[in-house]
């Protein structure tokens, strides 16, 4: 319990970090970098931003339902409302995404402060990337990959290179759980070409940022 706790709190304080890199990437963004492509195929740099203002509005939603011990769905609506969402704020100014941006990002940071053990203890529901359950104390390990991984993704002068290590050595735990999970007994070792990578060049190829000769290509989550 004792490490549980001590994880939990290392992640808190990395994701409330990396938010705030993000925030300080975003000074004096203008209109017109928002409407540049990003480095997702079919999303400009506001779609990434809606998204993660969107995210962080949707991990409070559950951790306000499981602080009344219920649980609840991501996004209202499902995939469809995430998607919805995702596109309308896409056509907003700069001012007014960094603004909402910033926003969701304290309205979730006051929501694991004003957590609770009940809190704590309870699940939400995914609405994407295969959905199903998940546990309350995971989503700031996930916030944490969605700030860093969409910060680089943005082609801000970031990319996985400045990923920070602590989260890298998280998030490979955790990826390397879903891929032995997607795999066959016998087959969960990373190919050798994987294994000789960097931890940070891992991790991008896990998460489908990076294509390397002899590996299979991953698609971006």
């Amino acid at each position: 319990m004792v490490d549980s706790s001590r994880i939990l709190n290392a992640q808190v304080v990395g994701c409330a970090a990396s938010h705030q890199r993000l925030l300080q990437a975003l000074e004096g963004l203008t209109d017109e970098q928002c409407r540049q492509p990003s480095v997702l195929t079919g999303w400009s740099r506001a779609h990434v931003l809606s998204h993660l203002a969107n995210n962080a509005y949707s991990h409070e939603r559950m951790f306000a339902a499981a602080s009344r011990g219920e649980e609840t769905e991501q996004y209202e609506g499902g995939k469809p409302t995430r998607d919805a969402q995702i596109e309308s704020w896409s056509g907003l100014s700069a001012h007014e995404l960094v603004g909402h941006v910033r926003a969701s990002m304290y309205a979730l940071e006051g929501a694991w402060a004003s957590a609770t053990p009940t809190t704590w203890a309870g699940f939400g529901i995914k609405s994407h990337a295969g959905g199903g359950r998940v546990a309350i104390t995971d989503l700031v390990e996930m916030r944490w990959c969605e700030s860093e991984v969409h910060h680089a993704d943005l082609d801000l002068d970031y990319s996985f290179n400045n990923w920070d290590a602590t989260f890298v050595r998280f998030e490979l735990d955790r990826q390397l759980m879903i891929w032995n999970s997607r795999k066959s007994m016998g087959l969960t070792v990373l190919p050798d070409a994987a294994a000789r990578l960097s931890p940070n060049h891992r991790l991008a190829w896990l998460l489908g940022r990076l294509a390397v000769d002899g590996l299979p290509v991953v698609d971006a989550y």
